[in-house]
């Protein structure tokens, strides 16, 4: 079921909510040449979106999304401390810039740990309180196969992520060459914030 946005939901900012359905292009930067990340392209291959990992930033478990000028958007951090190493599931904290540069949090992002991966979902609050029992939206499918949606608490897809069958046929290029299609209505920096953890999480190009 696809979600049907008859308004807008800013979660990072209404500037990047499409009253249409948007389809975007993902391109992962190698290490050796860019430090590693992502970049979100629309059809004419205009750069929307950049994601900078710890190959760019210098600091592991932390993540930047940026606008088209390259200024930031979210800051995205990895939860540390030692009550954090002894639970479950690790906690992903998105912090939206607004434009006087202060920050607020934006969501929260539950991994869990790897042994439990296949059963334990990954589940993002909006609210400040974070993911307990309660979500807002998951992850669903496989990021890594890069057949996997996200989806609301009502089972309404928001965004999805795939491939092109003849991406999907050349292996080493599979993982590098991505699309990504936001429902009308949604935020697209949000949903990038989601992917730009996701690809730390699965894959490690934002890892050093």
């Amino acid at each position: 079921m696809t979600a049907k946005a008859s308004s807008f939901m800013p979660i990072v900012s209404k500037m990047y909510c499409s009253s249409s359905q948007v389809v975007l292009e993902v391109r992962r930067r190698p290490h050796v040449v860019y430090g590693g990340g992502f970049v979100v392209t629309d059809s004419s291959q205009k750069v929307l979106f950049r994601v900078d990992g710890c190959g760019i930033l210098g600091r592991d478990g932390e993540l930047v999304l940026r606008d088209s000028d390259g200024d930031s958007l979210l800051l995205i951090r990895r939860k540390e401390g030692i009550i954090e190493a002894l639970n479950i599931n690790k906690h992903w904290r998105g912090y939206a810039f607004n434009y006087e540069g202060s920050q607020k949090q934006a969501f929260t992002l539950r991994e869990p740990n790897s042994y439990l991966m296949k059963n334990n979902p990954i589940k993002i609050s909006t609210q400040p309180r974070g993911c307990g029992t309660h979500w807002d939206f998951q992850v669903k499918g496989s990021f890594q196969d890069r057949t996997c949606s996200i989806v609301d608490s009502l089972g309404n897809i928001i965004a999805e992520i795939g491939m092109k069958k003849e991406m999907r046929q050349m292996m080493t290029a599979s993982r590098d060459l991505y699309h990504v299609i936001v429902q009308p209505g949604m935020d697209q920096a949000f949903v990038f914030g989601v992917i730009a953890v996701l690809d730390y999480i699965y894959d490690g190009t934002t890892r050093c």
